[in-house]
């Protein structure tokens, strides 16, 4: 799997960090995500896809 986001749309919301604390973490100054790990092993895989649920600003994405 690889995870890829977009912080442009990012709106600092804070879900995905919620849904996959080991995938995604935020910025402090402004909450932006940050994506601590780009493949993350197959058994993260239904956590990342609830992050994508949740991302009121669809700024993740993720190939299988």
């Amino acid at each position: 799997m690889r995870v890829t986001i977009e912080e442009d749309k990012c709106c600092g919301a804070g879900q995905c960090v919620l849904a996959a604390p080991t995938v995604f973490d935020q910025r402090e100054e402004d909450g932006i995500v940050i994506l601590l790990d780009e493949t993350p092993p197959d058994d993260k895989l239904a956590e990342v896809r609830q992050a994508i649920r949740l991302c009121p600003a669809l700024a993740i994405k993720v190939e299988v």
